[in-house]
């Protein structure tokens, strides 16, 4: 009986310390300081992919192109797919914007 005891406060002292250990972690969750959005403008009727790089609190960066949300700033120059794809409708000068996590980023294109 006193071996099962002692197994027993083993336990509940080692289950203490390990519950212990895990509400003192003082790591935290990464977050997105920047977004740049790269691209080569393309011609009237043709497509190029545009990409969105992430950079995070910590320094490191993320391709996040297909989670970006897009948006053209001027749809007779350039469209832009959910994907990043732009489209070059006619001359003009368009504001290309991704958005990841509330954080945009943006690139001016002129399309010849």
């Amino acid at each position: 009986m006193k071996i099962r005891s002692a197994i027993a406060v083993m336990l509940v002292v080692t289950l203490a310390g390990l519950v212990a250990a895990c509400g003192d972690s003082t790591t935290s969750a990464s977050s997105v300081t920047a977004v740049s959005v790269t691209g080569t403008t393309p011609a009237i009727g043709t497509t190029a992919q545009f990409t969105v790089t992430a950079t995070m609190s910590t320094g490191s960066t993320q391709d996040v192109t297909n989670l970006a949300t897009w948006s053209s700033s001027n749809v007779s120059a350039a469209t832009v797919s959910s994907a990043g794809a732009i489209t070059g409708m006619g001359s003009g000068t368009a504001v290309i914007t991704a958005t990841y996590l509330s954080v945009a980023g943006t690139d001016s294109i002129t399309v010849p």
